[in-house]
């Protein structure tokens, strides 16, 4: 059951950007806590007016007349759902350039505004992004997770007693109205009207859509496929779309944070742009709404299991990795051998993490050959290498080489 109040560890980190940036953009699905959140900050110590479009006449005065919508604005503002709008963002880079000081403005949108045409470059070096994802393992938990900085260190984390079961936590996901509803049939019927109307509203406003049933289509493919290599060939053949179409329509998804890809990996920077990404549904509950899948089909399928269990993983790393101080890239690995690490944490200094996923309480030395295959590759940048697994016990596997239970993902 949801707490009534939910520290959301994002909002330290808007309101350090809001301290020193003109304009902070905080973007994210729909149903992960934005407008809550940006009014809980509008009425604190910020003290900034709202104003969202989704109020037709907001919507109206914004899209008819941008440059006068923002000179009618008083003082710091929320501007929610400023995707709508697009418009909108050149009258706020010229009003910034005309009264350049911190926290004038908190926008907010469902969408990843930035990649449309013409977006990126209106706020450059005036706007700070942050995404809001679900809710984490600690945010559910009231604590605050330090696996990302840890590993990072090269230091270890002790696992907290385990309080739910891990499958119960997968299939619930992170979605604020999912998590508030003790039901498993009241959080399905939930996340499946949620994609519906997600797909049928929102990715219409952002794109021209030829086959709405094919996006549907492709977001189950996505779920189904969770944790595996990003071919557009072979989504093409399933789905009979140009692969032109499938790129597009998966960007539209990624565009609506409903997927996220993650690159390659490798030593040489350059031979990542050429090596295939993996594909991640954004939440775990979402993820077994569109399968099919419920807590007595993951227990019984270890199968099954694995891929939901490592996207469950990169999901809550990619929650971790947008509050902490290192801000590491998420990658995969994987040789022309075979050899792959699910994923790896880099960060600007170059250090670099592998975890592995495993869904199984035991681990044999066989299972971390990708994880030295990465130490071979990563050489003195490699900090240490983690089998993230089902038992409780930690198990060293030599020099920075170690299984640890899973629950250490949200230890505080």
């Amino acid at each position: 059951m949801l707490r009534s109040v939910l520290h959301r560890h994002l909002k330290p980190r808007i309101e350090a950007a809001l301290g020193d940036t003109p304009a902070v953009m905080l973007v994210g699905a729909r149903q992960t806590g934005k407008s809550t959140l940006a009014r809980e900050l509008a009425e604190g110590a910020w003290g900034a007016g709202y104003v969202t479009l989704d109020d037709a006449t907001a919507l109206e005065s914004a899209t008819a007349d941008p440059t006068g919508f923002v000179a009618g604005l008083r003082g710091p503002v929320v501007i929610d759902e400023v995707q709508k709008a697009p418009g909108l963002l050149p009258a706020i880079k010229a009003s910034i350039d005309g009264q350049r000081k911190p926290g004038r403005f908190l926008l907010t949108g469902s969408a990843d505004v930035l990649s449309l045409p013409r977006v990126a470059e209106s706020l450059a070096g005036r706007m700070e992004v942050a995404t809001l994802w679900p809710l984490s393992q600690g945010e559910l938990g009231g604590r605050r997770e330090r696996f990302v900085e840890a590993v990072l260190r090269g230091e270890a984390v002790e696992a907290p007693p385990s309080r739910e079961e891990l499958v119960a936590r997968i299939v619930r996901g992170g979605y604020p109205e999912a998590v508030a509803r003790p039901a498993a049939a009241r959080r399905r019927a939930f996340l499946d009207s949620y994609a519906t109307t997600l797909l049928a509203r929102d990715a219409r406003d952002l794109s021209s859509i030829e086959h709405p049933a094919m996006l549907r289509r492709l977001l189950h493919l996505a779920a189904v496929r969770s944790g595996s290599l990003l071919n557009h060939a072979e989504l093409s053949r399933a789905l009979g779309l140009p692969v032109s179409t499938v790129k597009r329509y998966l960007a539209l998804l990624t565009t609506l944070f409903l997927v996220h890809e993650t690159p390659a990996w490798a030593s040489n920077r350059g031979k990542r742009l050429v090596r295939a990404p993996k594909v991640h549904l954004a939440d775990t509950g979402l993820l077994a709404a569109l399968a099919g899948l419920d807590e007595e089909a993951l227990r019984r399928d270890r199968n099954l299991l694995g891929p939901v269990l490592e996207t469950f993983v990169a999901n809550e790393l990619r929650k971790q990795i947008g509050w902490s101080e290192a801000q590491p890239a998420l990658h995969h690995f994987r040789t022309h051998a075979g050899q792959e690490v699910d994923l790896v944490l880099e960060d600007a200094r170059g250090r670099v993490v592998g975890i592995e996923v495993k869904a199984s309480a035991t681990v044999a030395s066989q299972d971390l050959s990708g994880l030295r295959a990465l130490v071979e590759a990563a050489g003195k940048a490699f900090t240490q290498g983690i089998v993230l697994y089902l038992g409780r016990a930690v198990v060293p596997f030599g020099p920075r080489l170690a299984a640890w239970p899973i629950e250490a993902l949200w230890a505080g």
